[in-house]
């Protein structure tokens, strides 16, 4: 089992923050002891029905569990996650 901690950002982008954010979330708490910061965007400030979001997290962890998060979030509908472990 790997024991190396690593350091990575996670881009999600949510096609419809109304319908979508709720499983989203749900992901993130469950993978919150990875999280050292997280940062929402509002792609479409204007936006009041079906608008996209963009949020990125920064992680600390091993590289078998970002990849776990970033693959349990990328095949959620509707959401786009990509990971880019920082660390070596």
């Amino acid at each position: 089992m790997e024991n190396k901690k690593h350091l990575a950002v996670v881009s999600i982008l949510i096609k419809d923050r109304q319908s979508h954010a709720p499983d989203v979330n749900r992901l993130l708490s469950e993978y919150g002891h990875l999280i050292l910061a997280r940062l929402g965007v509002n792609v479409a400030r204007a936006c009041l029905d079906h608008c996209s979001g963009l949020i990125s997290v920064v992680v600390e962890g091993g590289a078998a569990e970002i990849h776990e998060l970033t693959k349990k979030l990328d095949d959620l509908y509707g959401i786009v996650a990509k990971s880019s472990i920082m660390t070596e």
